[in-house]
């Protein structure tokens, strides 16, 4: 759905949509872009309201990443704690890796533009 929202195909209210996810934007310790959580059936998606606008999208599709991924849904909170550097570099991993597709998709599409002159 990420790739889906950066190529334009969706918006990023229908990836919120489909998640059941929200997003505030809150004045947070400038050590943490943001974080996301579950509560109640919603993803609470929170970013730093105090960062620029490049860097609320990029934290945005990071805890985006964590929602796809299914990292939320752990039954072990230990477990989860025990591993929380390995998931925030699963998301961003992921998110490197769809944009990787997407700009490889863009060249296939540029090649054979030039392809059809």
């Amino acid at each position: 759905m990420i790739g889906k929202m950066l190529m334009g195909v969706v918006s990023q209210q229908d990836v919120l949509n489909a998640y059941n996810a929200s997003i505030f934007y809150k004045e947070i310790p400038m050590e943490a872009n943001g974080y996301v959580f579950y509560y109640k059936g919603i993803y609470c998606i929170v970013i730093n309201e105090n960062l620029s606008t490049y860097k609320k999208r990029k934290t945005l599709l990071h805890e985006l990443a964590h929602i796809e991924l299914n990292q939320l849904c752990q039954y072990d909170k230990d477990l989860l704690e025990f591993h929380r550097q390995d998931y925030e570099d699963e998301a961003d991993f992921y998110i490197n890796e769809i944009k990787k597709n997407l700009k490889e998709i863009d060249n296939l599409e540029k090649d054979y533009e030039v392809d059809k002159i």
